[in-house]
């Protein structure tokens, strides 16, 4: 029997023939053909190779490019919010320098810190129009704070608690607020009536210039509301015979069935001048 050949004979002869075979890809143009054609078998594997690394930041760059645009989405919502707020405040004021302009100075401030929350929940009670956001005292969240969506004034909170708050919607049935009418300055009681979509006016004089579709703005009288922000539009005004006061009934501007953000806002504070040592002369 032929002893089989020992393995260090076999490195030797594949050595040699690596060399020769580097010898002619380097001295004759023989092998070039050959190269080309194994790169289509070699392809595949490199392809698989390098797809665990090329998978893994495929899936770190889509990770990251949706928190990103989850991101940007939230903040375009917050800035769209504002925006549309002073939007509307803008529109107000507007329409009140056209019929007030000698009194333009007094005009309300556009300008007002506000605060985003998210409504979290809703009351179940249907004697109750109140909902739940996630801002409380620790956001500096207050009792009273006036509360609005993009489209008029919401409500105003009731209770502020440690992490949420709960806020009395206008069309509550133990909610009133002052109104006057956009078009003509006419003021007001606005009520609720227990219904997500009813408001009415109290005891308006039947001869009061009321008119279907008219905006009804916040006075500011009695420090329950900030001025001149939209709160409802009427729908429909009836006048009976015999009866001291018209029937009317109004729409609340917001979505108060719809909304998911909510403003609060905290009017600016106008800073209280000290007197002049004239001044307090001139009191003594």
């Amino acid at each position: 029997m032929v002893a089989p050949a020992k393995p260090s004979y076999r490195l030797i002869i594949a050595l040699v023939l690596a060399v020769i075979m580097m010898v002619l890809d380097q001295r004759t143009p023989w092998a070039a053909p050959v190269r080309h054609a194994l790169g289509y078998l070699t392809a595949p594997i490199h392809y698989l190779a390098h797809l665990p690394v090329d998978s893994g930041e495929w899936l770190s760059e889509q990770t990251q490019s949706r928190g990103t645009l989850l991101d940007e989405n939230r903040r375009l919502q917050r800035q769209a919010l504002i925006l549309e707020q002073k939007v509307q405040r803008l529109a107000v004021l507007e329409a009140e320098n056209v019929r007030l302009r000698e009194l333009l100075n007094s005009s309300a401030d556009l300008d007002a810190n506000v605060l985003v929350a998210e409504i979290i929940g809703v009351d179940p009670d249907p004697n109750r129009q109140e909902i739940v956001i996630n801002k409380g005292a620790g956001d500096n969240v207050s009792r009273g704070q006036a509360v609005l969506d993009s489209q008029g004034l919401i409500g105003q909170v009731v209770d502020a608690g440690p992490l949420s708050s709960r806020v009395l919607l206008i069309t509550d049935a133990s909610h009133a607020m002052s109104v006057q009418v956009n078009r003509n300055g006419v003021r007001a009681v606005l009520a609720g009536v227990g219904q997500s979509s009813g408001l009415k006016l109290l005891y308006v004089p039947d001869t009061a210039d009321i008119q279907e579709g008219d905006l009804l703005v916040s006075t500011g009288l009695g420090q329950l509301y900030p001025r001149g922000y939209p709160v409802a539009s009427v729908t429909s005004v009836n006048h009976q015979a015999g009866t001291p006061f018209a029937h009317i009934a109004a729409r609340p501007t917001a979505q108060l069935d719809r909304a998911s953000h909510v403003l609060l806002v905290q009017p600016t504070q106008t800073p209280v001048r000290a007197p002049t040592p004239a001044e307090a002369d001139n009191d003594q």
